[in-house]
């Protein structure tokens, strides 16, 4: 990658000015950065049928679009799409129409360019279990070129508490271990942009703060960050934008404070002075049991108010000894968006 025809302008930031290579650094000054980290257009995957089964259609044509700099969330059930995409954009899965832009990079003409923008950590744990974590890196740092005296890999170990494992075999370390050792792979040639697959799966609470922590650390520092999790409380409280796709299409992608506002219902949950032994029946709310005796009503923000909601549920007898209010969260927008419409059919099924 290092003799490509069109070096990649890398984000600027605190980094320390020795981890990129002496090309890139030189080209950082030279040229402009890309607007979007990633552009995707018309994209359509379709796996071919066999004598037993028909073709199945993976991607139905998404348009998607990442700005440079941003922490983006890629979500959806099983089934909907997501790898397909990932694996197209990383080049391992080839696409049936449309295109892909990596750094502004065409993953059909530049491919090399293209993929050298690209930092991967797969879904699948991939480790080289007779490798120790150093030599992994060390290894990975020569399959792009970089120099032997500008790798950074005791600095990758250190940020990602595997320091006191640089020296222990690969096939030693836990499942969170291998984990946070392939985020360090995909960051050996610096790239600009990085997509997790699933990192947190399998990693205990401590070691999923730490990681989180450094993801945050490089995105500040300019690093273009993808993530796909099934964790949505993670990718509310991390992702500045979020995508949702469904069934091979993209059915929405906006900032994460704009999509939280889509549904226009809020739960007012009510504590009674004494619990009662059915559900009040509140006209025009549904109502349902919580914990200890109390029980939440749902209303539509654009048609009722907390004050109705409790004019009802005294109006229906009920003697109001507390009251909490919630706001919808990523949950509730993702189940609304994938599993509430009726018309479409489930998922995770063809």
């Amino acid at each position: 990658w290092r003799t490509a025809s069109r070096p990649l302008p890398m984000p600027t930031g605190p980094r320390r000015p020795d981890t990129c290579p002496i090309e890139v650094r030189a080209m950082t000054q030279a040229s402009a950065l890309p607007v979007n980290a990633i552009e995707v257009r018309g994209l359509k995957k379709t796996y071919k049928g066999s004598r037993k089964s028909p073709p199945k259609i993976a991607l139905r044509g998404v348009d998607l679009t990442v700005p440079r700099g941003s922490m983006f969330g890629l979500l959806g059930p099983n089934g909907a799409g997501k790898s397909t995409l990932i694996n197209i954009i990383a080049g391992v899965v080839n696409k049936s129409e449309g295109t892909v832009r990596i750094w502004d990079r065409d993953i059909d003409h530049e491919a090399r360019d293209a993929r050298a923008a690209l930092g991967v950590v797969a879904q699948e744990i991939v480790a080289d279990v007779f490798f120790t974590p150093r030599e992994a890196l060390e290894v990975q740092a020569g399959f792009y070129g970089v120099p032997a005296n500008e790798r950074r890999s005791d600095e990758l170990l250190a940020a990602l508490g595997l320091s006191d494992k640089a020296n222990a075999y690969v096939r030693a370390l836990s499942g969170g271990m291998k984990r946070r050792l392939m985020v360090a792979k995909a960051l050996v040639h610096n790239p600009p942009v990085l997509i997790l697959d699933e990192p947190t799966a399998g990693v205990d609470v401590e070691l999923r703060r730490q990681l989180w922590d450094y993801v945050r650390k490089i995105n500040e520092e300019g690093v273009t960050v993808i993530l796909t999790t099934h964790y949505l409380e993670e990718a509310q409280a991390l992702c500045d934008t979020i995508a949702i796709i469904n069934r091979g299409e993209v059915v929405a992608c906006e900032p994460t404070e704009q999509l939280l506002k889509r549904l226009d219902t809020r739960n007012v949950v009510v504590t009674p002075e004494t619990a009662p032994e059915t559900l009040p029946a509140l006209n025009g709310f549904s109502v349902a049991p919580r914990a200890n005796g109390a029980f939440a009503v749902t209303y539509r923000t654009g048609e009722s108010s907390v004050e109705q909601v409790l004019a009802a549920v005294r109006a229906a007898g009920v003697t109001i000894r507390d009251i909490a209010t919630e706001d919808p969260d990523l949950e509730d927008v993702f189940l609304a968006m994938t599993y509430g419409d009726a018309s479409r059919p489930d998922p995770t099924q063809d």
